[in-house]
């Protein structure tokens, strides 16, 4: 059930342009994390480091953990997911309901703390399993493999611009490379909160695009071919994602709602002509208390 996920177009009448967008958020347990989930899981059983006693630890802001703890359930291992006091109640709820244990931590330094308590703990207890999702090689290379390989099997091999944000960087790097190596001429766009927009130089600060923009540039993100980079604000995520919701019938999140609004600039940039792909990254239910659901 995992991957395989469907190609829509978006028409903006207003600018003359189409959007190609992957709806991840169709995956089984709503979001593209399911993806690095899988396969993440499954090697680590392949390779003898997953046991009936062990117990899956990873810090993530929420997303991930919804993934593992459904992989995890399905599997029959543990899961305990670190995440930030600041992440939404219903990411907590979906991660509870399938299982896993949640450890909150003060959300002021980022992933960076979750990924030191992470560290700590499995130092102490050997049956921890860290799938260090903003590390692993297999993360990115799923994504070249996978998603990437699909949206050029979907698109004729012909690709201009893929535009996506990253929390782990994983999509954009392997994506990136399976796009770059059929369509040498792709742009490949980060797409960044414009409150903190790193890779421009901006000191890290709040914004409201949940899962994107941890605080700090991931070793993985530093392999993806990035061509340039688009910064949003929450704003206008916030305004495109309830378009999304409302105009095209779509219930995704906030992060979906920013990387359109990126991909849409790029194509006003690119022509009418040219093929903008980007992502949908997770479903809306996890949402509900933040401000994607305020009264208007």
């Amino acid at each position: 059930m995992i991957g395989n996920t469907p190609l829509v177009s978006l028409p903006f009448p207003e600018a003359q342009r189409s959007i190609l967008a992957k709806c991840e958020f169709l995956n089984p347990s709503g979001s593209i994390k399911d993806r690095l989930a899988k396969t993440i899981i499954l090697a680590a059983e392949q390779q003898g480091r997953l046991n009936p006693d062990s117990t899956i630890l990873e810090c993530t802001s929420g997303n991930t953990g919804i993934a593992l703890a459904m992989v995890g359930a399905a599997k029959g291992y543990r899961v305990s997911i670190l995440m930030s006091e600041s992440a939404s109640q219903e990411r907590r709820l979906l991660m509870r309901q399938l299982g896993a244990e949640l450890i909150l931590f003060r959300p002021g330094g980022g992933y960076r703390t979750g990924i030191l308590i992470s560290e700590e703990m499995a130092a102490k207890d050997p049956r921890y399993f860290l799938p260090k999702q903003f590390e692993n090689p297999l993360n990115a290379e799923d994504h070249e493999h996978g998603t990437g390989l699909e949206l050029l099997a979907q698109t004729d091999g012909r690709i201009d611009a893929f535009v996506a944000g990253y929390g782990t960087g994983g999509t954009l790097a392997g994506c990136g490379k399976a796009i770059k190596r059929a369509c040498p001429s792709a742009r490949i766009l980060a797409m960044e909160p414009a409150e903190a927009a790193l890779l421009c130089g901006e000191m890290p600060c709040c914004h409201a695009i949940e899962g994107i923009a941890g605080g700090f540039i991931p070793p993985l993100l530093r392999s993806a071919p990035i061509d340039g980079e688009i910064s949003v604000s929450s704003a206008e995520a916030l305004l495109m994602t309830r378009r999304l919701n409302r105009e095209f019938g779509l219930l995704v999140g906030t992060s979906s709602g920013a990387n359109v609004a990126a991909a849409l600039r790029m194509a006003r940039d690119l022509g009418p002509e040219a093929r903008v792909v980007t992502i949908l990254c997770d479903r809306a239910e996890r949402y509900f208390s933040t401000s994607l659901f305020a009264p208007l």
